[in-house]
């Protein structure tokens, strides 16, 4: 199974392979949703800004696809000064609905949550978000989910997954990233 399929269904897998013939129907609609991410998932491939040297990834097995993408900040400055983008490598539509699915966890703080701002904007100024919305990260390993429709049509490189981390003195992991274009 390709990493694109493990995000999307994560925890449920185990359980449609248990009931009798569903692994078939299973596969298919793995394809299917596999076929509607929109960008590169490895958090490799992910852009960071505000932060010198660059962070790199980390291995961990304990997130679906084995890697993370570690970010130290301070919280000096604003929340957007530190941040990840992750750029779409499709076009997108007025009126698709975007779901965006990630991982993230809290790897080392004072407190026992961060704020982690998440978005999906504009990728070049004045960086509009076209929806967004504000997480909780936790030291466990969290599978969180944002969703909104485009309004209107962007072309590839126009937009990316945007999320802001400068929101305290912490270290963040960030895991697989998948934006998904559902259509109409």
């Amino acid at each position: 199974m390709n990493l694109r399929i493990a995000l999307a269904l994560g925890a449920a897998m185990p359980a449609l392979f248990a009931v009798p013939g569903v692994a078939q129907q299973a596969q298919s609609s793995d394809d299917a949703l596999a076929e509607k991410v929109i960008n590169n998932t490895n958090p490799a491939s992910f852009q960071v800004y505000g932060l010198t040297p660059a962070p790199k990834t980390v291995s961990d097995k304990a997130v679906q696809g084995g890697k993370a993408l570690r970010i130290p900040v301070t919280g000096s400055g604003n929340p957007w000064s530190i941040g990840v983008n992750v750029p779409l490598t499709r076009p997108v539509k007025a009126g698709d609905k975007i779901v965006v699915a990630f991982y993230a966890r809290l790897s080392k703080a004072e407190a026992t949550s961060a704020k982690l701002n998440a978005q999906l904007q504009l990728s070049a100024a004045p960086y509009t978000a076209i929806f967004a919305k504000s997480f909780d990260a936790t030291p466990e390993w969290q599978f969180l989910q944002f969703a909104g429709k485009a309004d209107r049509d962007y072309a590839v490189g126009a937009l990316t997954a945007a999320f802001h981390v400068n929101t305290g003195n912490h270290v963040l992991d960030l895991g697989p990233v998948a934006v998904f274009d559902m259509g109409q």
